[in-house]
């Protein structure tokens, strides 16, 4: 049965079961490849979309409980965003594996707050791992997003 779902933005359809991991629908049937499978139990966070506006680990999201909502993947955030412009001056990533899914997480917090001190940074991000331990340049690239917008305007 076919899932009518608001991807970035734009109403798409997935002809998929209701209990598939909305990770799949967005990589296998929308052929979106920057959310990316880490730990497939939630845990690690390289697959972390928004879900009306809210950071959710897409490995564990059924399609069945995002029917009806706004999702948003790391395409969807245009290559524009301020954190994006951030990640790359910062030199943010090394292997990059980890890295649309710390940026989508770090868009969900300065969602909520335009100028969040290091440890809200540190307390928003603890979720998501990186194997190459990039969370110094991570927090550089969050405070450089947050001087960029001036820390008055939502990211």
């Amino acid at each position: 049965m076919a899932s009518k779902l608001t991807v970035n933005g734009k109403a798409v359809s997935v002809d998929v079961p209701d209990d598939t991991p909305l990770l799949w629908a967005i990589r296998d049937e929308l052929d979106m490849k920057g959310t990316k499978f880490g730990c497939g139990i939630g845990m690690c966070g390289a697959c972390t979309v928004h879900v009306n506006g809210q950071a959710q680990r897409s490995c564990i999201t059924p399609i069945s409980a995002v029917k009806g909502k706004d999702i948003t993947t790391i395409e969807g955030l245009g290559g524009e965003h301020p954190l994006q412009k951030a990640w790359i001056a910062a030199q943010t990533p090394q292997c990059g594996y980890c890295q649309s899914g710390q940026i989508m997480q770090a868009a969900s917090l300065l969602a909520t707050n335009a100028a969040p001190s290091d440890s809200e940074i540190e307390a928003a991000m603890n979720g998501n791992l990186c194997r190459c331990m990039a969370y110094t340049r991570i927090k550089k690239a969050i405070k450089l997003a947050v001087d960029a917008t001036g820390g008055t305007q939502n990211a």
